[in-house]
């Protein structure tokens, strides 16, 4: 498959910049692949999908306050820093994106806040992901850690195109957001209230956990038409045995196995056994996921609706099929559904 079958035209009032009232009332698009039918609900309907032994596979990342400003020594010129992970913890070492890139170099120093609270001085630039970042702090590893989150803002993607809320700290984490990591949240488990959490739990649905922080390479843009020739940025992931024993069982007994979000489909399909089952692991991933595609063990799919031609999309298309994934984005614009990261939900069965 080539890069310009997964462009689109998208309105740009589509784009979802605040969440919705109830994080379980955004609306819920309901694709069945089998029926090739597409059905209009609200995510609570989620319930009726969903029977006792079903099991929901939820990615239990938390996303950490991971955009700082800071002002460059001399110039004083404002410098925005992405923390995207922590290289070494002795020495303070952080890789992250700086903008505008242009304006520092090696040995410079950056002033996070007027009162110098915290310098960070860049010592290499050549690193495929952006840059690398000593911070000079003088004080315990858990004072560093709560000076870095308290002058963090919450990292909302650049296209929702306003500055964060007191709100945005809950509204831009799942409810069981749990291992910090994430410079992004994984979109999907938004939609998923403490009191239908309850409810599904009611009627029999099991739950598994695992992790992936999900990082900036998702959103990277891909920029080869031929999709073969695109390289992931790497994730970091664990599945632990307990995750993995709920979800065989579901397999074996052939109940719904319903991945939230890409990122736990990416998760799952980085771990495969010989025999088609789920292993633990802890490492990374850079699998990349696009049509055609065999997947293994997930059949069904809660995700949001995505960027044009992003890897998101695309694995959403191997998933639900490619011509029925596309004439539901097209019928998601003339219904007005809400795009992106605070936008409506999908579920495919």
């Amino acid at each position: 498959m080539k890069l310009s079958q997964f462009k689109f035209e998208l309105p740009s009032e589509l784009i979802a910049k605040y969440p919705s009232e109830a994080r379980d009332g955004s609306r819920l698009m309901v694709v069945n692949r089998e029926k090739g039918s597409i059905e209009h609900k609200v995510f609570r309907d989620v319930l009726d999908y969903f029977d006792d032994g079903d099991v929901m596979i939820l990615n239990n990342t938390k996303v950490f306050p991971a955009r700082l400003y800071g002002n460059k020594e001399k110039t004083g010129a404002k410098i925005e820093v992405f923390l995207l992970r922590e290289l070494n913890r002795e020495s303070r070492l952080w890789d992250v994106l700086v903008d505008p890139a242009r304006k520092i170099r090696i040995g410079n120093k950056l002033y996070i806040v007027e009162d110098d609270l915290l310098v960070a001085e860049e010592i290499d630039n050549t690193t495929s992901r952006g840059r690398t970042l000593r911070f000079l702090f003088d004080g315990p590893y858990e004072e560093f850690k709560k000076t870095i989150e308290s002058l963090g803002e919450t990292p909302l993607p650049k296209y929702i195109n306003r500055d964060p809320n007191p709100d945005d700290e809950e509204r831009y984490q799942t409810i069981y957001a749990k291992e910090e990591g994430a410079v992004a949240a994984p979109t999907a488990g938004l939609h998923f209230s403490r009191e239908l959490l309850k409810r599904l739990e009611l009627k029999g649905v099991d739950f598994a956990n695992l992790t992936l922080h999900v990082g900036l390479g998702t959103f990277r843009p891909v920029e080869v038409e031929d999709l073969t020739k695109h390289k992931m940025d790497s994730e970091q992931m664990i599945i632990r045995d307990d995750a993995v024993n709920i979800v065989n069982s579901a397999k074996r007994a052939k109940k719904r196995v319903c991945a939230v979000g890409t990122t736990s489909m990416r998760s799952i399909e980085s771990s495969v056994s010989t025999d088609g089952f789920l292993k633990p692991y802890e490492g990374w991933t850079n699998r990349f996921i696009f049509p055609p595609y065999e997947f293994s063990i997930a059949n069904a799919m809660v995700t949001n609706f995505h960027v044009p031609e992003s890897t998101l999309l695309m694995m959403v298309a191997a998933f639900g099929g490619y011509d029925l994934i596309m004439e539901a984005y097209q019928q998601a614009i003339k219904e007005k559904y809400r795009f992106f990261s605070y936008g409506d939900a999908m579920l495919i069965i």
